[in-house]
């Protein structure tokens, strides 16, 4: 049980005390209603007698009496009803809530902090969020007591309201006040008049009410006299007569009414009565006639109390009333005649009226000390010696009635000694609850005198009593006078002092068996219930008081049952070892009996205290149950908020209820939250708890939706919803858009850069604040997601949002507008008019902001109308899991209009220390974008692109540029990572080309018939690389788009041709391409915007091109000098004939250098055209020579297999030669830069090498243009091409795509950082072989007649040219070998002559030798042996190397 304020023995005595009657004249009465009180109540607060009383036991012993008070109340002379009696406990347990501002009420229960206080309805329920702090500031120590005054007051109302029963004398009147006014004109006979109608109430038989304890009632005489306006003489006169009349010890003088009412009211006087009134007020009836109280509705009233309850009750009225106050059919007739059930105000209606009129206005300290003496002197001289006699008349008649030689009290020892009777056990006691003892009954007689012992707090006189009484009963088998003496008898035993024996526990057991089964009177078995549980408590056996709580509850009255559990709850929250769940349990039971009864308050805060309990355990159908009684109660009490907030605890767990019960509780939610909206329509909108909004997945789009695709017309792909994020394709569009910026500003990006972003997600860089443009849309996609199993129907959903305008051009900055939804002037808001999520279902709504105004939005969240539609579970025989379509539900009429926020965190700081030790978040401001000035707007639009290309492949097709703002565009570029692969056209190229459909059929070149008789033989032409945009400083990934004037106006569109290439390697590739323009003016926030697209195109294999150079031995130059170079071009189709190409035409081959070009086709056959099926190759040898135009311009020369000349100097050949040179550039570019510095450090050393290296390198590219012939749907179609080669040096094979370089083997890890000392660079043999060109030239047969002369000489000439741009000595030796490997690969054969020469050749230069080799004989020789060595003039480190012929030079001797 909970703690009470008073100990068990204080309540026990408390709750048994003599009782006094009182009769007043009217003018007594009018006397102390001046201070707006009864006789009764005037004295109530001086009813405890504040020091020890003395009186003898029948054996005359001292016995002493502590703390003893006494009951004054009116005479009520018909009994109450009871219904009036439920009403009254009902009323006194609904007013009594808890407490405002307890700080004592939280219980520490193993892991629980559990709130019992007022705060425990805040502290548990799902809307009090630190409903932990708030126990934390509470519990300071380890134990709390939970007070429960409603019980207490209810307990106490209880006990005063018991009737009266024959069976026992507890509740007897012993003593009655006659009270007159010294103002009467005759006291005397007045007090003589009020005596009369005493006996008269008592003896006749008309008066059943009140019970009187014996027949010769001590009456006791009270004068009372207005000390303001009365003689004070007349008053002790009539009291010298009233003492002589009656005796000093049975009248008194009473003065009160000293105080003048008109005095000022800065005295202040104590207000004694207050405590007892407040909490008394329903039960007296001057609160009915004066005071307004709170009536109940009570619709289970056929469930309370309803045992025949005979008898008064102690609260009475003055002696002019004759009906009692709980009467509820009969008005009472106070002075006031206010009909008490007219009142149904609120009890702070009460207590203001109780505080306008103060009770004891008239009365001083002095009149208090008065009253209080006189209860006093009552109680000393009048009250305890007549009980003190009576208990001893009673001791002597019982004596001299049962015979016995010496008194009660001297025979307890014998009786308790031993020779006990076995009492009968209940069940073979037959129901003989009916049996009625007469008046007289000397076992009546026992049991009037243990009551008297027992309200004199003589405990152990009074056991024996009870115990002599209670086997008399059972032997009588009177089991209701059986059952009082237990109850007594057991309740004497606790309260004896030093405690002799211990507590008859089962005595009480016996009496509630009794009560309860046989006699069947609830009320008794209840006040016996109410007495042990209350004792067990105070020994601590919170077990067996529990069990007996719970066993008295019962179906007849939700009241008690519902008190009675409560208390049992606080039993095991008590324990040593608290049962927390047990007191949850039944404190749901007691709030569901609390809530049958009528007792909403109470059961809403029964409830939420158990929530305490269940919250966060898991237990989420406990958990909807509490939260939905909750939400209940709340609503009828009208408390909305905490309504709304308790279903929505509802909603907003992840519920395991069915459908069903899902949608009853949202129906619930949804109409008390109507009733809260109805309450202030004008007020702000309330935050809904449904749907579901994942706020870090909301999307922001700034722009247009993409345009589908216009037959031959396919739309940029640019940047849509539709497309998932993808961080390392955003990267690259970020490094496309900074490529182009910083080409724009001349290689710096501005400081204020913001990269371009369309669609801002979780993943995106939000740092910055994003850029939107007037009039174009912002498109929010909000994704919702629906956690119960019934359909969510959404309507009118549109976003909320806050602007505030400015002119970012001036310094004046517009008031902020506040959620202007409807003020379509700044920012049009679109709505969705319906919106159904299915179950469990997540789901994105797009919606669309338009801005017309220029300044800072922030969109706060979003606004719509909550529903369910109708039949939530099935809707015309259509499952709900299947999915309801958009406009084909019906909602159920219920809709509530709210909000919800998108709140979205940042990303984690992680960069500085602090911020890695702490958690700190940076601002997310997708929400927030800038509104800018108008920009222009582009769209792109590609005819005739392909999706599928042969690799090489050229294919002209046409791009649209549309400006569809209302502003001019201007700077209009492309930026991509693969610039070889499209090309505008260089400056030489026709700007104005042939629409798509007329260049349909005609070849992507240009093209010019040639004359047959210059086929194999080159046509040469000439272009300089900055007409393509191509120069070793430019960048070559930005283009710039030839737009005519350079400007786009509005609503203008222009098309162009677009050349492109199939990449070098097959698969699938995709090209982005960044499309950059500008504004003609300048604006502050956006400076540019870039159109994206991505380009998908799968490559096929076609021809694969290898290409060597060597050097020629051929002296054919013009000049004479050896300059000449052979080229050979293998050409293999390695295309396998999937895309239908049937064969290759090698139509042309190209050579473009600044420095060589080809001079001819070495024909190796005959046929004019080289045709490749598939898997063959083609082996084609060209002759280059060295060119004598300028440095800047390249050569282009054509060696045409075909009727038509491809001008590959012009557009779009040259296009994508210089395109792929571009990646030459950049890479020696890079290299020049690496050894920079190594270079600076040893000059002279390097550029020797440099020009050793220089002469075995060959700067010529070959350029293979083919036809492929491919028939597709029955169809031939001619599809062009080119490959390009670039031969770099001489020697080495060069490939038209990169080869695959191969894994490098495993190698040991070396833990050792390398020495950085750089070793000089050496040429390698190769390049010195490339130094000096050497050529023998001899007849290739010589014939000799051997017989005339025996030495054959043959004159041979040593041609050596020199192939380096320095002047290189050189020194030749005819000496042969001497190994023997030698002398066999030689033959015999000398030189003749000179054996070794030292000669210098210039730059360039070619020098001859004349030899003689001399012969001994037939046979065939070699005559290369000649070793050649050189070295550069100005070196002081000499390089000399052997300089080898790369063929054999035999020369046949015949003999003649």
């Amino acid at each position: 049980m909970a703690q009470c304020v008073q100990s068990v023995q204080e309540f026990i005595q408390d709750s048994f005390v003599p009782l006094v009657a009182t009769l007043c004249s009217e003018e007594a009465e009018r006397l102390t209603r001046k201070n707006n009180l009864s006789f009764a109540e005037l004295v109530k607060p001086f009813c405890r007698l504040t020091s020890e009383v003395h009186m003898r036991d029948p054996n005359n012993q001292l016995h002493i009496i502590k703390n003893l008070k006494i009951a004054v109340n009116n005479i009520i002379t018909h009994p109450p009803q009871p219904g009036a009696i439920r009403k009254l406990l009902n009323d006194v347990v609904s007013v009594s809530q808890p407490a405002e501002g307890l700080v004592a009420n939280v219980i520490t229960a193993g892991d629980y902090d559990l709130n019992i206080s007022d705060r425990s309805v805040k502290a548990s329920v799902p809307w009090y969020n630190n409903w932990k702090e708030t126990l934390m500031e509470l519990n300071t120590s380890t134990f709390y007591s939970a007070t429960t005054p409603w019980f207490e007051n209810y307990r106490e109302c209880f006990l005063q309201s018991m009737p009266a029963s024959d069976h026992e004398f507890l509740n007897h009147y012993v003593a009655c006040m006659l009270v007159v006014s010294s103002s009467e004109p005759e006291p005397v006979e007045q007090f003589l008049k009020l005596s009369q109608e005493q006996h008269r109430i008592q003896h006749s038989s008309e008066y059943l009410y009140p019970k009187w304890f014996i027949p010769n009632t001590l009456k006791y005489y009270v004068l009372l006299h207005d000390v303001s306006t009365g003689e004070e003489q007349r008053a002790d006169s009539i009291y010298e007569e009233m003492k002589q009349r009656y005796g000093t010890q049975g009248c008194y003088l009473l003065k009160i009414n000293s105080r003048v009412s008109n005095r000022g009211t800065d005295e202040q006087i104590p207000d004694p009565w207050s405590q007892y009134l407040q909490k008394n007020s329903i039960q007296n009836q001057d609160y009915y006639e004066d005071c307004p109280y709170t009536v109940i509705s009570n619709k289970s009233s056929d469930h309370l109390i309803s045992d025949g309850l005979d008898g008064e009750i102690k609260d009475g009225l003055p002696n002019n009333f004759k009906t009692h106050p709980l009467q509820l059919d009969h008005p009472s007739g106070s002075l006031d005649s206010t009909d008490y059930t007219k009142a149904a105000t609120s009890l702070q209606d009460s207590k203001k009226s109780n505080s306008g009129m103060p009770h004891g206005a008239c009365l001083t300290l002095t009149d208090h000390d008065r009253i209080r003496q006189f209860i006093q002197e009552f109680t000393f001289r009048g009250l305890l010696p007549h009980i003190e006699k009576t208990i001893r008349q009673l001791n002597d008649q019982l004596i001299s009635r049962k015979g016995l030689s010496r008194s009660l009290f001297s025979a307890t020892k014998k009786w308790f000694s031993g020779s006990k009777v076995p009492e009968k056990s209940i069940n073979e006691l037959k129901n003989t609850s009916g049996l009625l003892y007469p008046p007289e009954a000397p076992e009546l007689q026992i049991r009037k005198m243990a009551d008297l012992c027992f309200l004199v707090q003589h405990y152990e006189l009074a056991y024996s009593c009870y115990h002599t009484a209670k086997k008399d009963f059972l032997n009588d088998q009177a089991m209701l006078y059986a059952a009082g003496a237990l109850e007594m008898a057991a309740v004497s035993a606790f309260l004896q002092p030093g405690a002799p024996r211990p507590y008859p526990a089962h005595y009480m057991e016996t009496a509630i068996q009794t009560y309860r089964d046989i006699c069947k009177n609830m009320v008794l078995a209840e006040r016996c219930v109410l007495l042990s549980a209350e004792i067990l408590k105070s020994q601590g056996k919170y077990s067996e008081a529990a069990a007996l709580l719970i066993r008295l509850t019962s179906e007849d009255s939700d009241l008690r049952s519902a008190l009675l559990l409560e208390q049992a709850a606080h039993c095991f929250i008590n324990m040593k070892s608290p049962m927390v769940r047990k007191f949850a349990f039944h404190m749901i039971l007691a709030g569901h009996r609390f809530s049958k009864a009528g007792q909403r308050k109470h059961a809403l805060r029964c409830y939420c205290q158990a929530m305490q309990v269940y919250k966060g355990k898991g237990w989420s159908l406990a958990e909807d149950h509490i939260n939905f009684t909750i939400g209940r109660q709340s609503f009828t009490l009208r408390q909305l908020d905490n309504a709304v907030s308790a279903f929505r605890h509802i909603l907003i767990n992840d519920s395991k209820q069915s459908p069903a019960q899902q949608g009853a509780f949202l129906r619930e939610y949804l109409y008390v939250y109507k009733n809260v909206t109805q309450l202030s329509p004008d007020g702000p909108l309330p935050q809904l708890p449904l749907p579901y909004i994942n706020s870090s997945a909301t999307r922001v789009f700034f722009g247009h939706d993409r345009r589908p695709a216009e037959g031959e017309k396919q739309a940029a792909t640019h940047v849509s919803l539709d497309q998932e994020y993808d961080s390392e394709s955003s990267q690259q569009w970020k490094e496309l858009e900074e490529q182009v910026v910083s080409v724009v500003h001349k290689g710096v990006i501005p400081s204020n850069f913001q990269p371009t972003q369309f669609c801002l997600n979780h993943c995106s860089d939000n740092s910055k604040f994003p850029l939107a443009v007037i009039e174009e849309p912002i498109t929010v996609e909000v994704s919702f997601r629906n956690p119960l199993k019934v359909p969510l129907l959404l309507t009118d959903l549109s976003l909320l949002w806050k602007f505030q305008p400015k002119d970012f051009n001036t310094k004046h900055e517009g008031e902020t507008k506040e959620l202007g939804m409807c003020d379509g002037a700044m920012i049009g808001t679109e709505a969705i008019a319906e919106f159904l999520i299915n179950s469990e279902e997540t789901k994105v709504a797009r919606l669309k902001l338009f801005p017309h105004q220029t300044g800072e939005l922030h969109i706060l969240g979003v606004v719509y109308d909550l529903g369910t539609v109708q039949g939530a579970v099935t809707l015309d025989g259509i499952d709900p899991s299947v999915g309801l379509q958009t406009g084909k539900f019906v909602s159920n009429g219920l809709s509530v209009r709210g909000r919800q926020d998108l709140e979205i965190q940042g990303p984690r700081l992680n960069n500085t220390k602090e911020e890695k030790t702490s958690i700190k978040y940076g601002p997310d401001r997708r929400l927030d974008p800038i509104i800018t000035e108008e920009m222009p707007l582009l769209e792109v639009f590609f005819i005739n692109f392909p999706t599928g290309l042969l690799c090489g492949e050229i294919r002209k097709a046409y791009v649209e540029f549309v400006n569809v703002s209302k502003c001019p565009l201007t700077a209009l570029k492309v930026v991509s990572k693969h610039p070889e692969f499209f090309t505008f056209g260089g400056n030489t190229a026709v700007l104005t080309p042939l629409s798509p459909s007329a260049s349909e059929n005609c070849s992507a070149y240009k093209t010019v018939v040639t004359d047959p008789t210059s086929v194999r033989t080159a046509l040469l032409s000439s272009a300089s690389s900055v007409d393509f945009g191509v120069g070793p400083g430019g960048q070559p990934e930005v283009i710039n788009v030839p737009l005519p004037d350079a400007v786009l106006l509005p609503g203008a569109s222009v098309q162009l041709p677009m050349w492109l290439r199939g990449p070098d390697e097959e698969g699938v590739h995709e090209i982005n391409f960044l499309f950059y323009y500008e504004s003609i003016k300048r604006h502050s926030k956006m400076c540019h915007r870039v159109l994206r697209h991505t380009a998908v195109i799968c490559t096929s294999r076609s021809l694969h091109i290898r290409a060597t150079v060597c050097r020629s031995n051929a002296l054919e130059d013009e000049e004479g000098r050896g300059g000449n170079m052979l080229v050979f071009v293998d050409v293999e189709n390695i295309n396998t004939s999937e895309s239908g190409v049937k064969e290759f035409h090698v139509v042309q081959v190209s050579s473009n250098s600044k420095h060589w070009k080809l001079q001819k086709s070495v024909s190796i056959s005959e046929d004019k055209d080289t045709k490749l099926a598939s898997r063959e190759k083609a082996k084609l040898c060209f002759k280059a020579v060295r060119c004598k135009n300028s440095e800047e311009n390249y050569t282009f020369a054509d060696i045409v297999f075909g009727n038509e000349q491809i001008i590959s100097s012009a557009s779009p050949c040259a296009d994508f030669f210089f395109q792929s040179l571009s990646t030459e550039f950049k890479r020696t570019h890079v290299q020049s830069h690496t050894h920079a510095s190594q270079r600076a450090r040893k000059q002279s050393f390097d550029e020797t090498v440099r020009l050793i290296q220089r002469c075995s390198e060959v700067d010529l590219n070959i350029v293979v243009l083919w036809k492929a012939y491919v028939v597709e749907d029955n169809k031939q179609l001619i599809l062009e091409g080119q490959h390009h080669v670039a031969l770099n040096t001489v020697g080495k094979e060069a490939f038209s795509f990169p080869q695959k370089q191969e894994l490098p083997e495993m190698v040991l890890l070396k833990f050792f950082r390398p020495e950085n000392t750089p070793v000089p660079a050496r040429p390698t043999p190769e390049q010195l072989s490339n130094l000096i060109k050497t050529s023998l030239h001899y007849p290739e047969s010589f014939s000799h007649s051997f017989h005339q002369k025996s030495l054959c000489l043959v004159p041979v000439t040593l041609l050596l040219s020199n192939c380096s741009q320095a002047v290189v000595d050189v020194m030749i030796d005819l000496r042969h070998k001497t190994s023997p490997e030698a002398l066999e690969i030689h033959g015999s054969f000398t030189w003749l002559g000179q054996t070794q020469y030292k000669l210098q050749l210039k730059s360039q230069e070619v020098c001859s030798l004349q030899l003689k080799a001399c012969f001994v004989h037939t046979g065939v020789y070699n005559l290369g042996t000649p070793r050649v060595f050189a070295k550069l003039v100005d070196q002081v480190t000499l390089f000399e190397a052997s300089q080898q012929n790369s063929m054999p030079a035999l020369i046949i001797i015949n003999n003649i």
